[in-house]
Formats: structure tokens, sequence, C-alpha cells
């Protein structure tokens, strides 16, 4: 616990999508647990989500800030949950006009430090103020360091950038991801989202990820490289029992009744995150997919595109031959109790970063389903560098997946004769070892000091 002089003042200013502040609220908590105080920009309607992961309220201050009018963008809109992707560069420009209100709570507040996202103009802001800033990037090394890559063609892209260590190659599909990143420029603002990403990478004083050393430490190595400024990194950093136990309701208790009923380590767990939608045809074979191992199954999906309910996206006939071991839900579940309950064998996981730690630090054997972005290198981390999990083959030009694939993927995972379950268990077991509160604390203690000394 810091003394009350050798205590820090943080300022954050997460992106506004709910994993992002999430993440910020979790590195908050760690903060706070040394007696340091943290105030926390969210919008006004995320407070009833996130007051329960808020373990230290009289050290952790959430500030609101009003969305500012852009044309375009509707009124309700205050996160990325509120709208679809295509129009996520509106609420990106509307989060850039609320920067005379950001500078009067620093005026205000003086803090030692700014953790923003992709607010880029956040570490001029802290520079004219005299406050340091840290980029605190929701996504891994290893997708940041892909923004180095020579030019915009798709074969510089996959080739990833000169010195960049190669335990990490691209789909087709997959590059064009990068390349549009690149390229496409924002309504609004003009800019493209690898500008934003440049700019808080070059102008602030030191990035911060919420990874550790040993899972990732030859991709910050080439980042610190690259910038020629400090990398720190947090160690792994996830929701931790008090917490589960606060966000547990009268609705969550269901699905630990439910997957009571199944033999230990049976049960296939998928889910998508908050925000990931899929087609409507790849809806459909991951479904028919995970049917075909004839396993216990809980999935959690948004609605594919075109459809308001999950029920009248589920295939016919599907729910009639399954209904005695399966359950598919469109809404929020509490993933990280799904994942511990012993019942729990397999998490196909879409590869949100988030999601990616909840996995590598759970029992589960790890089937990995990247949708977009920076979800394709956590993938790759996972499956071609740690060799922790099995990725589902895709298309390499469309990303078109099967439900062939999707089996194929689950029984090389999960069935005892399989040589790269075998491998992976192994692997994964290893790694999951390091991952207890001494190490957690250890990496975050010298996180703290890695900051002090800037």
């Amino acid at each position: 616990m810091a003394g009350k002089s050798d205590r820090l003042t943080i300022f954050m200013y997460p992106w506004f999508a709910m994993g992002h502040i999430t993440s910020y609220l979790l590195t908050a908590n760690k903060f706070a647990e040394r007696g340091h105080k943290i105030v926390i920009i969210i919008p006004p309607k995320a407070q009833s989500k996130l007051g329960a992961l808020n373990l230290h309220p009289q050290l952790i201050q959430f500030r609101f800030i009003s969305i500012p009018h852009v044309e375009g963008l509707p009124s309700h809109v205050e996160t990325t949950n509120d709208v679809a992707i295509q129009g996520q560069d509106l609420l990106r420009h509307a989060l850039d006009l609320t920067q005379p209100a950001v500078e009067s709570m620093l005026v205000g507040l003086k803090p030692d430090f700014i953790f923003f996202d992709l607010m880029h103009w956040l570490s001029a802001l802290g520079r004219r103020l005299q406050i340091k800033s840290i980029y605190y990037c929701t996504v891994s090394p290893v997708a940041l360091g892909f923004m180095f890559a020579k030019g915009p063609s798709i074969e510089n892209i996959i080739k990833g950038p000169p010195g960049f260590p190669r335990s990490v190659k691209l789909y087709k599909h997959a590059a064009r991801d990068v390349q549009w990143m690149g390229t496409a420029k924002e309504l609004g603002s003009g800019l493209t989202l690898k500008q934003r990403l440049m700019t808080s990478m070059c102008d602030s004083d030191a990035i911060g990820f919420k990874t550790c050393i040993e899972i990732e430490g030859v991709y910050c190595e080439f980042l610190e490289k690259k910038l020629d400024k400090p990398i720190l990194v947090t160690g792994p950093i996830l929701v931790q029992k008090t917490q589960a136990n606060n966000l547990i309701n009268v609705d969550d208790e269901k699905w630990d009744i439910w997957l009571n009923g199944f033999q230990s380590k049976t049960v296939i767990f998928c889910a998508f995150g908050s925000e990931a939608v899929l087609e409507q045809r790849q809806f459909e074979q991951l479904l028919l997919g995970i049917e075909l191992t004839g396993l216990p199954f809980a999935i959690a999906l948004r609605p594919p595109i075109g459809f308001e309910t999950i029920e009248e996206a589920i295939p016919n006939g599907f729910k009639e031959r399954t209904q005695e071991r399966g359950v598919v839900d469109g809404g929020w579940v509490p993933q990280q109790l799904i994942l511990k309950h012993p019942a729990v064998g397999c998490f196909v996981t879409h590869c949100g970063y988030g999601s990616s730690w909840e996995g590598l630090t759970s029992e589960c054997q790890l089937v990995l389903l990247p949708h977009l972005a920076d979800q394709y290198f956590n993938a790759r981390l996972l499956s071609e560098d740690l060799r922790v999990g099995v990725e589902v083959e895709k298309g390499d030009e469309d990303g078109v997946f099967t439900k062939e694939g999707v089996h194929g993927a689950i029984m090389a995972a999960m069935a005892d004769d399989s040589r790269i379950g075998k491998e992976i268990r192994a692997n994964h077991e290893k790694l999951r070892e390091l991952f207890n509160e001494e190490f957690e604390d250890s990496c975050f203690d010298n996180f703290i000091q890695k900051l002090r000394s800037l």
C-alpha cells in the first residue's frame, strides 16, 4: 500500500467499447489495491454495467461525459454496442470533440498520468499541461507491431514489418482488414484508424500492455526498438473472484445449475463477445459444426446480420435435435464463471484480447475462430507461436469456414488420442502454472516502478 506522499493520481479515458472500458477498470482496481487514485471517463449509461467491477469506489471515481452531437450519429449512441461497426468512426469523431471538457477536468485534477486509448490528441494535451501520457493499449503487441508493415499492399502486410518475429502470418482476408485500417478515412475526422494508432504510439511518453514478457516479450522488444520509448507490461489482469461474485445474479445461477448436469470437461462453451455479429450462413455453420461433435454445449452469440433474435436464426431442426444437451443464448452471459465451471472443457472463442487471456488462464482447451481486426493476430499468437490452441480453418481469400472445419478443430483440441490435442494441452498447462496471484502482483508492482521512472 502506497503512503500518502507516494500515491499516484491517474486519469483514464478509454475508447467507448465495453471491452476497452472494462479493461481499464480492471487495471484501475490494481492501482487502487495499492492506494492510488483513479478517475475514469465513461458514458452515463455504462455505470450500471460497471459498478459491480469497481472494488474500490473510495479511490476509483467515474466521471461522465456527454457525447457531442455529430451529424449522422443517433442521439442514443454512447458505446460501440449502440452502433454498427460502419458508424463507429462517427463515435470516434464525437469523442474527439470532448477535448475542451477533458482539458477542463485535467486542469482541475492535476493527475500524474493520463492513460488513453484511441483519443490520439491526449498526448499533445498532456504535454501542454505537463502531464505524462501512457497509450494504454487494449490490443496485443503482436497486432500493434503489424502497423509497421511497409506500404498498404496485401503482400507486404502478409509478410509483416521488416525485423518482425515470423511466427505470425496472416490470411489474405485478414490482411485486407489491416489494409482497410490504413486506407479508409473516417467520416468527420478524415483520419484513418492507422493514423490514430500511430499518433497514439508515437506521441505518448510510454506504451502499456496488459500482457507479460513470458507471453509476448519478443513483440514488446520489437516495438521498443521501433519506437525508441518504454514498453510497459502490467501482467495478466483478470476478473478476480471477488469481482466475479459481485457479478453473479439470479439469472446467472441458471448456468451453474444447467452445467452441473454434465460430466467434467465435456461441455463446449462458445462465445464471441458483445460486438461480433456473424453472417447468417457462418452462424449456421458454427452451430452445425458444434452439433456434429455430439458433445453438450453452451453457445452465446449475438443474432446474425438481418435477424432481431437468436431464436429466428437457429437452423431448422437444430433445437429439436440438441435440446437435451445444448443451449443457444443471444444475451449477456457470465463468461468468467462459465469458463471456471468443472463441466466446461472447451472454449470456442473469437479471440478478442480479453477473451484470449481468460481462455489462456482457464483449464479449457482453446478453439480459435477470429472474426476481425486484432483477433486474427491473437489467434495466430495462440495457435502458431504459443501452440496452446487449434484454429478453425478458413478460406484464405474469403475467410469462410465450414461446419466440418469447426467440428475438426474441436475434436483435435478435445479428443484424448489427438496428437495436436496432447501438444496444446501440455503447452497450455505449462503457461497456466505461471498465472497465480503472486505472479500477477509482481508484474503489476514492476509496472508501477517503471511508471515512476518516467
